[in-house]
């Protein structure tokens, strides 16, 4: 147990320290499965996480929100791996990349760790300043990871991947500078984001 520990430690800081080196390694090995695993334990972490600071924050726990802590999050972990495997693979079809799907699922699912952390940082949001913050923090970051997956994992040419990373980007600008902010924002936590409403 304490050894899956300190790879799963090894693993993470691997990823932030040093991406190149990590994406790098990743191959086709058929083994899909410890993906779909993966997603699904960091989704039912982060669900639970979410509950637990419900309850401390003083929020009435009912079976449904129990239900979406522990069933709905994880499987919807599980549907944004290949709902993003699927992404990668277009961007690296139009980047000159890789074209295989399960090194695109498991570049994905190496990076899920930050599912769960995703998830703790929007409930942390108490009004709109903070959801402004903590929303552009947690996006640009993704988009980091977007492109080291693009680059090392899914090798795509450098130069196209940042054409590609800077449209995406160009997009979250958008949505930011513009009414659809609300919307993105109802997504990740709907009480701070009617702060921005007032």
């Amino acid at each position: 147990m304490m050894k899956k520990i300190k790879n799963g430690l090894k693993h993470v800081k691997d990823i932030l320290i040093n991406p190149k080196r990590y994406f790098t390694k990743i191959v086709a090995d058929g083994n899909m499965e410890e993906s779909m695993l993966k997603a699904f334990i960091y989704g039912l972490i982060g669900g639970c996480l979410v509950l637990l600071l419900r309850l401390i924050g003083g929020a009435t726990i009912t079976i449904g929100s129990v239900f979406t802590a522990i069933i709905i999050v994880p499987v919807l972990a599980v549907a944004l791996l290949f709902v993003m495997g699927g992404l990668m693979m277009l961007v690296s079809e139009i980047t000159g990349g890789e074209r295989d799907w399960e090194i695109a699922v498991k570049g994905l699912a190496s990076v899920f760790f930050i599912y769960p952390v995703v998830l703790v940082l929007n409930a942390l949001a108490f009004n709109c300043t903070s959801m402004w913050i903590i929303s552009l923090l947690v996006d640009v970051y993704i988009l980091f990871l977007f492109y080291n997956i693009a680059v090392y994992c899914m090798r795509g040419k450098r130069a196209n991947v940042i054409v590609v990373i800077g449209i995406l980007a160009l997009f979250l600008a958008t949505v930011y500078a513009t009414d659809y902010r609300i919307g993105w924002f109802m997504l990740k936590n709907t009480s701070a984001t009617l702060a921005c409403l007032l």
